[in-house]
């Protein structure tokens, strides 16, 4: 019987020794409250994260992406484990630097050209269009 005690203590011990190692390990739960600023900034981040995803699914860029050697799945996964300031940067840079953006660009690309050849009509050095050089 004396074998039986000193193995349930020893038991006990060790059963001992785990619980409160066990309870040390585990944090306190905090309840903090937090200001209407910080809560806004993140839930403006999670709105720019869904821009920069709802970006990269487009066809156009996702075949970029592809052409690049990238894995449109690795881009999607990669800006969900972004920072808020990582995706604050790319959403700023993503807003200043649009791809093609729309007609007045293709317009205004098209206005240059004109003028270019205009200009160099004018100073005789081609001779694209007939209403510049009567003489000819």
């Amino acid at each position: 019987m004396s074998l039986s005690n000193r193995f349930r203590q020893t038991i006990a011990l060790v059963l001992g020794c785990v619980f409160l190692l066990t309870s040390i390990a585990v944090p306190a739960a905090q309840a903090t409250m937090i200001d209407t600023q910080s809560f806004a900034a993140s839930e403006e981040v999670e709105t720019q994260r869904q821009e920069i995803a709802e970006f990269l699914a487009r066809d156009g860029i996702q075949s970029q992406l592809v052409a690049w050697g990238v894995d449109p799945a690795d881009a999607e996964q990669r800006v969900s484990t972004m920072t808020p300031a990582e995706v604050q940067a790319t959403h700023e840079r993503m807003n200043e630097l649009p791809a093609g953006a729309g007609l007045g660009t293709v317009v205004g690309a098209v206005v240059l050209v004109f003028l270019i050849l205009l200009i160099t009509d004018l100073l005789g050095a081609t001779n694209v269009f007939p209403f510049t050089n009567p003489q000819r």
